[in-house]
């Protein structure tokens, strides 16, 4: 496998990305290094265990879910949705950048009070994690250059070149198909190359490629075949976290109240999906 660096300028491919994206579809997300601040980490409060500041972890690479917008400010889906939890909840966030595959050991070590970043349920991590009840339905897909009439599906990707974000349910799914996985830390990395001709497919969640096309941060790529996968987002926090209940309160009660359906239509042009209050296959 080969891992490439993050890049300044690719970490800003996706600033100043605002507006919506034709959305139907859906996508996933987690798992090693420590989170580090950044240009859109806040107040640099300590994790609280029911106080009034906690501090989430969030990679903001992933518009439309975060990223920074053209003025330094962190935005997307993500952040406002985690916002109005908060003011239901009754708390206030300190959103702390991280690298994607750091989330999960920090909410293990206790650094950090939770994280939010397009976060996909999955078993392996609600055994080390808690999760919040599910805020996103999504899935996979594949991306290829416009001009590829060879990959039409997931099939077709044996032995190809297959760029992935590490630590993503996308990255686990290349594995299946038997090519050339190659990790990158975020998103745009991956679609530049395959926009350059260096790897010959991107598997990642669908809303996110769907976005990058509709606003143009990268030329020359379209998605093939069906959704690989149905998965559902969550917020995950340490385990046995006193703060699960009041996010989970917060969570149901902009559902109810209407707040999260005006949230979804903002950033995805689309009335929202009912949402299960567990993901399935979870205990």
């Amino acid at each position: 496998m080969v891992r490439l660096t993050r890049s300044r300028f690719l970490r800003q491919l996706t600033a100043g990305f605002l507006g919506l994206f034709c959305a139907l579809v859906f996508a996933a997300c987690g798992s090693s290094t420590t989170p580090t601040g950044g240009d859109a980490t806040s107040t640099g409060a300590s994790p609280a265990a029911g106080g009034d500041t906690l501090t989430f972890a969030i990679e903001p690479t992933f518009a439309p879910f975060e990223f920074t917008d053209s003025n330094g400010q962190l935005t997307g889906f993500d952040v406002d949705l985690l916002n109005a939890i908060a003011e239901e909840a009754g708390f206030t966030v300190n959103f702390q950048t991280s690298q994607f595959d750091g989330m999960i050991p920090a909410l293990q070590a206790g650094t950090i009070d939770g994280a939010i970043s397009a976060m996909t349920i999955k078993p392996e991590r609600a055994r080390v994690v808690d999760f919040s009840r599910p805020y996103y339905r999504s899935g996979l897909a594949i991306a290829v250059q416009s001009s590829n009439a060879e990959i039409t599906s997931f099939d077709n990707l044996s032995g190809k070149r297959i760029a992935a974000q590490t630590g993503t349910t996308g990255a686990t799914k290349a594995e299946e198909a038997q090519g050339d996985v190659r990790l990158f830390d975020n998103l745009p990395l991956a679609l530049q190359e395959l926009s350059n001709g260096n790897v010959d497919a991107v598997v990642h969640d669908a809303p996110a490629i769907l976005y990058a096309i509709k606003t143009g941060s990268v030329q020359n790529i379209k998605t093939v075949g069906d959704l690989l996968t149905e998965e559902y987002y969550g917020i995950p926090l340490p385990k046995g976290s006193p703060n699960l209940e009041r996010v989970n309160q917060g969570l149901t009660a902009i559902i109810e109240n209407g707040t999260y359906a005006e949230i979804y239509r903002k950033w995805f042009g689309a009335e929202p999906p009912e949402l299960p209050e567990k993901a399935p296959g979870i205990e």
